[in-house]
């Protein structure tokens, strides 16, 4: 049984992980533009600058209706919002988004910024939204579980394009298989940086999350179709994005889902 917090879910006509319009995915290697609406839980997360208006500063995961799912050292002490149903970040007022202001952020109270341990928080909107085509929630891995070498999953985001380029405007989607733990924690991976808390993926060299993509979700399929969120961007190389032998690292949602129940049932 997938874990969610039922208490918070209200599946109404959508359920979790099955968007209306199901993403183009193929084993074919390279970012793409998405199909609209097709990872419906993306949300971007962003800043209020000093002129008042808001920029896309981190990526994040819509997990009940009222919890979104980012990275710890995303969060600061600016001004944030949520928004939602986002396809083309230069365009206003698409059809189906909507931008909500957070009520609560709860980052992980043993998130270690020197050594980026615990990289996850929850931040609590503070109004539920209503799931529709364009906005529902991804579901949530099995607390535990770990996800094999190889696994094909996608990372989504509107991070730089290429190392130190652009952000993108419109949603990205690229394939990158896990890395299993044995592998990415050899010397010359990532070694001891990399915990049992973490997904390593890609690391091919041509393939990677972005600066801009922090905070956003690895989306596995399950076997019944349905798409969770494994992974929430944390880290890659300060030698590029895509370096050899340095993956795209995640948070592992499943080594949290205890953190995460408790904070949404206490919030």
């Amino acid at each position: 049984m997938k874990f969610l917090i039922l208490a918070f879910f209200v599946a109404g006509a959508y359920g979790c992980g099955l968007p209306t319009f199901p993403p183009v995915v193929t084993r074919v290697v390279g970012g793409d533009d998405v199909r609209q609406n097709s990872w419906p839980w993306q949300v971007s997360l962003q800043y209020m600058g000093s002129n008042g208006n808001f920029y896309h500063t981190c990526g994040g995961t819509l997990i009940s209706s009222n919890w979104v799912l980012t990275a710890a050292h995303c969060i600061g002490s600016r001004t944030y919002r949520v928004y939602l149903g986002k396809h083309n970040l230069e365009v206003s007022n698409e059809p189906g988004s909507v931008a909500i202001s957070p009520s609560k952020i709860i980052v992980h109270p043993q998130w270690d910024s020197y050594r980026i341990r615990n990289d996850i928080a929850l931040i609590k909107l503070a109004s539920p939204v209503s799931f529709s085509s364009s906005v529902m929630p991804a579901c949530l891995p099995d607390s535990g579980h770990v996800l094999s070498h190889n696994a094909p999953c996608y990372v989504t985001g509107w991070g730089r394009l290429w190392t130190g380029g652009p952000l993108a405007d419109v949603l990205q989607q690229a394939l990158l298989p896990v890395v299993s733990h044995s592998v990415c924690s050899q010397p010359d991976w990532w070694g001891s940086l990399v915990t049992n808390s973490m997904i390593c993926t890609g690391g091919d060299g041509q393939l990677a999350s972005c600066n801009g993509d922090s905070g956003g979700p690895l989306n596995c399929q399950s076997p019944d179709g349905s798409w969770e969120v494994h992974g929430v961007v944390s880290f890659g190389s300060s030698m590029g994005c895509n370096y050899p032998k340095k993956p795209s690292v995640f948070t592992r949602v499943s080594a949290y889902t205890s953190w995460m129940s408790s904070v949404m049932a206490s919030n």
